[in-house]
């Protein structure tokens, strides 16, 4: 069933991802699990600057939003620069990874859909 929710992102703890992706932790912010959320859920993806995501590919796709910070996105062979309002589509299937090129967080919304992350 979903509550409503109401809260202050820092609330929910950052997950450090690790060697694979120095410097970049993850908040979930609303997720089905915990919320009862049925279709989309939504992190926070935080990078510091000279960090990094995974290279990564995943079966479903996902949407993202820049809030502050500069950096780069590689999507499928291509670099592209991202500030603070930048809307990333990532279709699936394809490798992708972030970059914080800037001198301070590099941090980003990012929502994926629930029943895919059940799937794969």
């Amino acid at each position: 069933m979903i509550q409503a929710k109401i809260a202050h992102f820092t609330s929910m703890p950052a997950q450090v991802f690790g060697a694979e992706a120095p410097g970049t932790s993850i908040r979930v912010l609303i997720n089905d699990e915990h919320d009862g959320a049925p279709v989309y859920n939504m992190r926070m993806i935080e990078i510091e600057p000279g960090g990094h995501s995974p290279l990564h590919q995943h079966p479903y796709e996902h949407e993202n939003y820049v809030l502050n910070g500069e950096g780069e996105v590689f999507i499928d062979g291509k670099t592209s620069p991202i500030a603070p309002g930048t809307v990333i589509l990532v279709p699936p299937g394809v490798m992708h990874q972030y970059r914080n090129t800037g001198t301070r967080l590099l941090r980003f919304l990012c929502s994926v859909p629930v029943a895919k992350l059940r799937q794969g």
